[in-house]
């Protein structure tokens, strides 16, 4: 793509979102970030692609959005990031933090330990699978973090907390608990536990019975339940 096409990918919405999030095409920060990361993926290798920087939103119309599960940065190796939070394409290796998702599944619902990484389903389902930081460099975690993606994070989930829907987070770690510090409504229902990563899931995560914490509240909100299992037919060794 040329700097121009990029620019023009950036500066909208997918679909319902380009409304709901209009105000902050008027930011002070947002026209800067988007000439910034324009100019990145100029000069460095930038995951995702363009096209799929804004792709958790083009799978779920924001009136759907029943979940918001808050990731970090895309993942930094080449074929992985494809606009989920903490989702890959089939027949990308399962990173560390979505296998020990896939094994808090299989605890909590005995859900066979799926060898595709991609979350669409649950996309289609309401899920918001929302990176904080959307774009990242090759090989290095939060080379972005400080362009203006967190103040855009902040006001997609303000944007969702003054919508008055009830909607539930799932919170995974301290980072995501601080940039939940915006959801003040009484429709904001929080779900915390420790990171999935492989260096703090023994300390919260595993057994936090989270997902079907998920399916509880929404079940008392009168919402439909999501079906979290990934299935391709096939097992890990």
């Amino acid at each position: 793509m040329t700097a121009k096409e990029i620019e023009q990918t950036l500066s909208s919405f997918p679909g319902e979102w380009d409304s709901f999030l209009s105000f902050v095409k008027e930011k002070e920060y947002f026209l800067p970030l988007i000439k910034e990361i324009t100019k990145r993926y100029q000069s460095e290798v930038v995951f995702p692609k363009a096209e799929e920087v804004y792709r958790a939103f083009s799978l779920v119309n924001p009136e759907d959005v029943k979940l918001v599960i808050i990731g970090q940065d895309p993942y930094i190796q080449q074929g992985q990031a494809n606009g989920l939070a903490f989702s890959v394409r089939d027949g990308v290796r399962i990173p560390p933090s979505l296998l020990n998702i896939y094994k808090e599944l299989n605890y909590e619902y005995g859900y066979p330990i799926s060898t595709s990484g991609d979350l669409s389903s649950w996309a289609s389902q309401g899920v918001l699978l929302l990176n904080a930081c959307l774009t990242v460099e090759e090989g290095k975690a939060s080379s972005h973090a400080k362009l203006g993606w967190f103040s855009f994070t902040e006001d997609v989930l303000t944007a969702l907390d003054s919508s008055g829907r009830d909607i539930v987070y799932l919170l995974w770690g301290n980072f995501a608990k601080e940039r939940a510090k915006v959801l003040t409504s009484k429709h904001a229902h929080l779900i915390y536990t420790a990171h999935p990563s492989p260096l703090s899931a023994s300390r919260g995560f595993f057994h936090s019975d989270c997902f079907k914490k998920v399916n509880e509240t929404l079940k008392e909100l009168g919402l439909e339940e999501i079906d979290f299992k990934v299935d391709d037919g096939r097992l890990f060794d």
